[in-house]
């Protein structure tokens, strides 16, 4: 008998466990830029789009848009940004916990070179400004998933948000620090991480790691010495290469999904919230992995961050895979 494929396990998923998504919800001014700026310099963009973006908002349409609910705690303010985002986000069908702070949005000017490379400059607003009467509106169940953002960790509210973290009890933290892991001092760093939560990096994150915590750069050699070191299991996205995945039940990659690259906005995001539908359904960690490629391939192949797959649109596309 044939081993389940994507399409198998994506028609019948469901969510098994809870999921808490914590973190940003931003505007993102996009566009494009035939060479990134220089000091004194002043070059011509041309606007691809004005789209609502943050990590945890990128994750929890994606979770949405595969059929995952999720309880999202996504700060949203009074102000100009904050209007269009809870109008986007009530078309997605989504709320927030966390509604009519005091302040606005933040918001973030990405510029996509010509490769789809993407460089952001971030203008924070209320998403980073976590205090303990929003946190004690989150109720997480034993045995919930919890997303959080190095974005937010790396931020003033970065010990409020770990203290928190530490007092949920049975939880599995799914953490992806993007670039902001070089931020994160040393001490904050050795309590989120004996918290054991899962841990996605892309190629470049990885290499910081390895030199901040002495680890082997090359695969699978560095994923190998993060398990000795952290015991906690970690995702390192490579690209059209696939991803690499480790923990104490095995390793391995899995493969990626051949695409047109259109812009990267939002691929480790969406990458993310497809692995955290897997993980919710009960998946291997594999198998979620394989989950992530796919919505990511997606991503890539669209304009903008928040244009994760519908379920269907998965089904369609990796049929028999």
């Amino acid at each position: 008998m044939n081993a389940p494929t994507l399409t198998d396990k994506l028609a019948t998923l469901r969510a098994r466990r809870p999921v808490t998504v914590v973190g940003a919800a931003v505007i993102d001014v996009i566009a494009d830029a035939y060479a990134l700026p220089w000091r004194g310099c002043d070059i011509e963009l041309k606007q691809q789009s004005v789209n609502i973006g943050g990590c945890a908002l990128n994750i929890a349409v994606a979770l949405k848009r595969l059929g995952v609910a999720a309880n999202n705690a996504l700060p949203l303010g009074r102000g100009v940004w904050a209007e269009i985002v809870r109008n986007n986000l009530a078309k997605e069908g989504l709320t927030s916990l966390i509604d009519n702070a005091s302040g606005d949005n933040g918001w973030c000017l990405a510029l996509v070179e010509p490769d789809g490379e993407r460089t952001f400059m971030s203008f924070s607003g209320v998403e980073n400004a976590w205090n303990a009467d929003w946190l004690a509106r989150l109720n997480v169940a034993p045995g919930s998933l919890v997303s959080l953002s190095g974005y937010q960790l790396a931020s003033s509210c970065g010990e409020l948000l770990v203290g928190w973290l530490e007092t949920l009890q049975e939880v599995t933290p799914f953490i992806d620090f993007g670039p902001r892991i070089a931020d994160i001092p040393a001490p904050l760093m050795a309590r989120i991480m004996a918290c054991q939560p899962i841990i996605s990096l892309n190629r470049q994150e990885a290499e910081i790691a390895a030199e901040a915590f002495n680890l082997r750069p090359e695969m699978p050699a560095f994923g190998e010495d993060w398990l000795q070191k952290f015991g906690s299991p970690l995702i390192v996205r490579h690209d059209k290469a696939g991803a690499w995945y480790f923990s104490a039940e095995g390793q391995g990659t899995a493969a990626a999904f051949p695409t047109t690259v259109v812009d990267t906005i939002g691929a480790g995001d969406s990458h993310a919230g497809g692995t955290l539908a897997g993980l919710a359904g009960g998946w291997s960690l594999a198998d979620a992995v394989l989950l992530g490629n796919a919505v990511a391939s997606w991503v890539v192949g669209h304009r903008g961050g928040d244009c994760a797959p519908t379920r269907e649109e998965l089904l369609l596309r990796h049929e028999n895979v």
